[in-house]
């Protein structure tokens, strides 16, 4: 559902009537109920020829939380992007309560537009629960205060950055290793992880939900990066066609998304036209707090 990942989440401060850009991002998450299990959502007022994947995603879970009770925290979701969004016109969330049983909450939502499904997602909620805890540790990084901006990641590459500056982006990302359109000049970088620092560039309300939706979006900006970097591409200055074509995470323990989050991702695999990603969030003092993995379309014109 992404042809441009980077360009296409850049949210602007006209993206919702003027508002910041923060504040955009959370009133683009916050979904007009128009009937019992019926949500509308609307898309950046910024140029896009689809809508990006994370956005529908982090919409079609806000719907799925809403009518599930607040002490129920979402801890899954498996979606598939059906067809390209279109970011001209409301999307229509259609929620379909599965089950409520003693601890757990199971939703199904449909996205439709133009009379057609353009996204599913599956979503379970569990109440808090006590029990065994492990977890995978957070490899060593830079602190995100002592990486460059993204405008200077952009520096020898006017071209690009012209674009993006244009477009305000509603997180702060800093990466730890060089971004895509850098190491393309240096070749493949076979078998090694994308590392990125990102939190949303603002405070955000307390609500837990809108902090797990607001990653949800995030979770789909840079993942399949992790694909091209293995072959020493870049979205934009090779001539790739790309697409989400499924989404799912699992949320381990509480987070803020205003806080600085690193994102771990690598790709096990590559083949017949796809890319499978899978990626890790860890909070700045070492928690895992999700996991993510998704497949996208991945097309060069020699095939």
């Amino acid at each position: 559902m992404t042809a441009e990942p980077e360009l296409e989440v850049a949210l602007g401060t006209d993206w919702l009537h003027g508002q910041p850009v923060v504040d955009g991002l959370v009133g683009l998450l916050d979904l007009e109920a128009i009937e019992t299990n019926i949500f509308r959502g609307v898309s950046p007022k910024v140029a896009m020829q689809r809508v990006f994947g994370g956005q529908v995603a982090g919409q079609a879970l806000v719907a799925a939380g809403r009518t599930v009770d607040s002490d129920r925290l979402v801890h899954s979701l498996h979606s598939y992007f059906i067809r390209p969004g279109d970011p001209s016109i409301p999307i229509i969330y259609t929620v379909e309560r599965i089950r409520d049983g003693r601890s757990f909450s199971v939703r199904r939502v449909l996205a439709i537009q133009h009379g057609e499904p353009i996204f599913t997602l599956s979503a379970s909620f569990q109440l808090p629960q006590g029990g065994i805890d492990h977890q995978a540790g957070m490899p060593p990084v830079p602190p995100p205060d002592s990486l460059p901006t993204l405008a200077e990641r952009y520096e020898g590459f006017e071209d690009l950055w012209s674009v993006m500056r244009q477009i305000p982006q509603a997180f702060d990302v800093r990466y730890v290793d060089d971004p895509p359109w850098v190491q393309r000049a240096q070749g493949p970088r076979e078998n090694q992880p994308h590392r990125i620092w990102l939190k949303a560039d603002g405070k955000l309300p307390d609500d837990p939900l809108l902090h797990i939706c607001t990653v949800t979006f995030a979770s789909d900006m840079n993942l399949l990066d992790s694909v091209l970097i293995h072959h020493g591409l870049a979205a934009r200055l090779d001539p790739i066609s790309m697409a989400s074509l499924d989404h799912a995470m699992w949320f381990h323990r509480p987070f803020r998304a205003d806080d600085w989050l690193l994102y771990v991702s690598s790709s096990p695999s590559a083949s017949g036209g796809r890319g499978l990603a899978t990626g890790q969030f860890y909070s700045r003092d070492g928690r895992l707090v999700a996991s993510v993995t998704q497949e996208g379309m991945i097309r060069l014109p020699n095939g």
